[in-house]
């Protein structure tokens, strides 16, 4: 019987990283200063994650989809398929790349991957900032211009932020993180990025990190202006209030607050739970686990159900697929 799985942490090394995983959530950072992503559910290649608790500790990612892929997912999987989603977090210490995935339309022809992603801001200096989309006006040719020259992030849209605040960034929207924020990501099964600027930067090697101007171009939406942060809708779900954030064929995101003393119930079917303010049980008939701020945990589709419990109160987010695969719907 497969069971609410937890996974041991993949840490990497990026030059905009920092140490505020290891101060918010206790993750393992070693002796490196400059973590920048904690990978927190991986079935990627050479990046599978491990499970760290119960009968299957141990195991990858990987082997589950391979010998329980329908347990966990609620449809058999066909041979090579990988689990749907890739969850982390990130500790921007300085700005990102300027950067975009391709598009689904091209990705294949760009011997790429799409990825379509959303951002949950966990945490937040009074001057944080994401670069999203384009400022209204700015054309292919003017962006190919500053691209050269040096000056393309004054194409960029910016947000100020703070915690709490969301954004979802379909394949196509140019983007970055600006230093100072902590950010809980769920994105598309892919790890395909085109920088299109990098601040002058330099990699591991001392030298600067490689750009790509030709798959950017190729890959950016230039009709996107502007884009707005997820709103704020709330509605009661029992003891919880719960922010709807992404509604997409990929995935459904929302955000779930739960007040000390409360509990949340739900029903069948695959989900994400990740931890991001607060401590919570999580209870389920094949087993409970406990989840601090800065934990994911995977509930197979196998199980009828779960609940989520707080003494203290807990913010969570729940990734679930865009419809059960049984559904009729």
């Amino acid at each position: 019987m497969l069971y609410p799985l937890t996974f041991r942490p993949r840490l990497k090394f990026r030059p905009w990283g920092g140490r505020r995983l290891l101060e918010l959530y206790g993750k393992p950072l070693g002796k490196e200063t400059r973590i920048g992503e904690s990978w927190e559910i991986s079935d990627r290649a050479g990046d599978e994650s491990i499970v760290a608790n119960g009968p299957l500790k141990g195991r990858t990612l990987r082997w589950i989809m391979e010998h329980q892929g329908r347990k966990l997912l609620g449809t058999k999987p066909a041979k090579g398929d990988r689990f749907p989603w890739l969850c982390k977090i990130l500790d921007a210490r300085e700005d990102l790349s300027l950067q975009v995935h391709p598009p689904a339309r091209i990705a294949s022809k760009l011997k790429g991957e799409p990825k379509t992603e959303m951002w949950y801001v966990a945490d937040a200096n009074p001057h944080a900032r994401l670069y999203v989309g384009l400022k209204r006006g700015v054309t292919r040719k003017i962006f190919e211009r500053k691209s050269l020259n040096g000056t393309v992030a004054d194409c960029f849209h910016r947000h100020s932020v703070r915690a709490g605040d969301a954004m979802f960034l379909p394949s196509g929207r140019v983007h970055a993180i600006g230093g100072g924020q902590v950010i809980f990501e769920i994105q598309q099964n892919s790890d395909t990025t085109y920088r299109v600027y990098d601040w002058n930067r330099v990699g591991q090697d001392g030298k600067p990190r490689e750009l790509h101007l030709e798959p950017s171009l190729a890959s950016i939406d230039f009709e996107d202006f502007e884009p707005e942060l997820v709103g704020h809708q709330i509605r009661r779900v029992g003891d919880a209030q719960v922010r709807k954030l992404v509604r997409h064929r990929l995935f459904h995101i929302d955000h779930w607050t739960l007040g000390p003393g409360g509990a949340a119930e739900f029903s069948q079917g695959m989900r994400v739970v990740a931890v991001v303010d607060g401590d919570v049980m999580l209870r389920s008939t094949a087993g409970g686990t406990r989840l601090k701020a800065g934990r994911y945990c995977l509930i197979p589709d196998s199980l009828t159900g779960f609940q989520i419990r707080s003494r203290t109160g807990g913010q969570w987010l729940v990734v679930s697929p865009s419809r059960r695969p049984n559904s009729k719907r």
